[in-house]
């Protein structure tokens, strides 16, 4: 299994980015997908994940209506469209998959994780 993050970058407060993780090596029906970061000298934290549906989403609180996460399948790729961005929002962004439950994710466990994908908000 390979997960691809890319869409970082630099950017200027009250900006934007959009990440994308392009998943294979299997079939993902089922799985959930998210996103997780990692800012330099801290523990990786959850970001967002949603489910095979894309009807179940979730968020961590530092992120709820700025950040959008959603998937296509028949792609297998995952998404994070990241708005008006904070320079604490700076860190490493890493995608994930698991054939668990969303709650499963949100405690901060995935099967599957990605290389990471570096974003640096300026203030």
């Amino acid at each position: 299994v390979q997960l691809q993050a890319s869409g970082g970058g630099l950017v200027q407060a009250g900006g934007s980015l959009r990440l994308s993780c392009a998943a294979s090596g299997r079939t993902f029906s089922g799985y959930v997908m998210g996103w997780f970061r990692q800012a330099p000298g801290k523990e990786r934290e959850f970001v967002a994940a949603i489910g095979w549906s894309a009807g179940s989403t979730t968020y961590t609180d530092s992120v709820k209506g700025r950040f959008t996460i959603s998937r296509d399948n028949a792609k297998n790729s995952l998404y994070l469209q990241m708005n008006s961005l904070k320079p604490e929002d700076t860190a490493v962004y890493y995608c994930a998959v698991d054939p668990g439950l969303i709650a499963t994710m949100r405690g901060g466990r995935a099967a599957y994780w990605g290389q990471g994908t570096q974003v640096t908000v300026s203030s």
